[in-house]
């Protein structure tokens, strides 16, 4: 009886120094594994306008695709939105539309020399118009997409010229959300835009809603404002 009672004992005591030996202050712990940092998620719906300036961590997620266009100028467009304008360049062709890109993405540093350029060029009244403030454009995403003409073999560039073709930037602005494009810059909306009617604008935002912002005839702003 007396060797069971100690063997029991002996049993409570190692059941004891177990559970001490589990959480026992003093022995090294074993470093949690650290989750790995979720992907970093594009924002197609980003607003920068004059009231709106770029966040400040875009450019460092921003990936970009660079090409050289017609004039021999090197474009830069974030990857998705220049996959879709390729898509939506090739429909066009086959309606014997032809496109290319003045610019995309512009650095701040770039915008500004556009906006010393428009002042020179056009004035004042003119460039605030239509050339945001450095800082403040949209092209600094690299989703808005400034489109010039080659037609009959010539190319239209300047913007007095670029508006005199109204029928062929009825057809773009007419297939550009099926590639997720809107026109960003609405005729008769400059008060909520800030900015005149430009038909060579185009913005990414993704198929879906571009549809949606279309046939609503809506700017981003006011798409923004009731999907708060």
């Amino acid at each position: 009886m007396y060797r069971k009672r100690i063997l029991c004992i002996s049993l409570i005591l190692i059941i004891i120094l177990g559970m001490c030996a589990c959480t026992n202050p003093f022995k090294p712990q074993t470093k949690p594994t650290e989750e790995p940092a979720p992907a970093y998620s594009m924002d197609y719906l980003v607003l920068v306008n004059r009231d709106n300036p770029l966040p400040e961590d875009w450019e460092e997620h921003l990936e970009c695709e660079y090409f050289v266009n017609a004039v021999g100028d090197t474009v830069a467009v974030e990857k998705t939105a220049y996959a879709e304008y390729l898509r939506m360049k090739e429909t066009l062709e086959k309606e014997n539309i032809f496109v290319d890109l003045d610019s995309a993405y512009r650095s701040v540093k770039v915008q500004q020399e556009t906006w010393d350029e428009f002042m020179v060029k056009y004035g004042e009244e003119y460039t605030k118009a239509y050339v945001a403030v450095p800082g403040y454009s949209e092209h600094h995403t690299g989703l808005a997409l400034d489109l010039f003409l080659i037609v009959d073999g010539k190319i239209i560039y300047e913007n007095e010229d670029l508006v005199t073709y109204p029928e062929i930037w009825a057809r773009i602005h007419e297939l550009a959300p099926e590639y997720g494009f809107i026109l960003r810059y609405l005729e008769g909306k400059e008060d909520i835009t800030g900015y005149n009617y430009e038909p060579w604008h185009l913005r990414y935002v993704g198929p879906g809603i571009a549809r949606e912002i279309t046939d609503d005839g809506l700017t981003l702003e006011e798409y923004l404002e009731q999907h708060k």
